[in-house]
């Protein structure tokens, strides 16, 4: 996936140097979970948003800064750590209403292309799995930066977004209002912050 855009050296350096320090950022990269971010946003009764997060994911990305569009990633979610704030909404997304957990445990993303969009914005598209049925969604990245933390790592971060409607999944479970409307948007954003480690040598 191409998050390579924002400068990492002076501006006052050279096109040369520059394009060095991005291809210095090539490499194996692993999503550190504890400082990243998986979350949504559904209408809720046509008047306020919910928004939710997935607590337990994991990650890969693979990016080349000399060529950004051999980059990939790939993310899997444990359904089951759906968190919305609140227990017993938590428990319908879970049930046979929503995602099915108990038979489909995990959400995948796997990419299959990346654009560079000029700038810090980058595009990825890939396959969503929910439900066991696969549609392809195209993500809008912003990188953040690359960094060294006070333990060593090499860190790369970058904020996405996108929007799904869900019933492309087979989600489709809802309740009509009797002002008009239905309870529960189709449509979703999705939301992403992400901080991912270098893998070591």
């Amino acid at each position: 996936m191409s998050i390579f855009g924002r400068k990492t050296t002076a501006e006052t350096e050279t096109p040369a140097a520059v394009s060095a320090d991005l291809a210095a950022l090539t490499g194996e990269y692993t999503i550190d979970t504890a400082h990243s971010t998986l979350g949504f946003t559904a209408r809720h009764a046509m008047v306020t948003n919910v928004k939710g997060k997935f607590l337990d994911f994991s990650g890969s990305l693979s990016l080349d800064g000399s060529d950004p569009a051999k980059s990939s990633a790939s993310i899997d979610v444990k359904m089951d750590s759906i968190d919305t704030g609140s227990a017993d909404r938590d428990g319908h997304l879970k049930s046979a209403d929503f995602f099915r957990t108990d038979e489909f445990p995990t959400m995948t993303f796997r990419s299959t292309k990346a654009e560079a969009l000029g700038g810090d914005d980058y595009r990825i598209t890939g396959d969503l799995t929910i439900l066991g049925t696969t549609k392809p969604v195209t993500i809008d990245l912003e990188f953040n930066g690359a960094a060294k933390d006070p333990f060593g790592n090499e860190r790369i971060g970058f904020e996405g977004k996108a929007e799904i409607l869900r019933s492309e999944w087979g989600l489709t479970w809802n309740a009509a209002l009797e002002t008009g409307g239905v309870l529960v948007s189709d449509k979703i954003k999705l939301n992403f912050d992400i901080s991912a480690i270098r893998n070591a040598a």
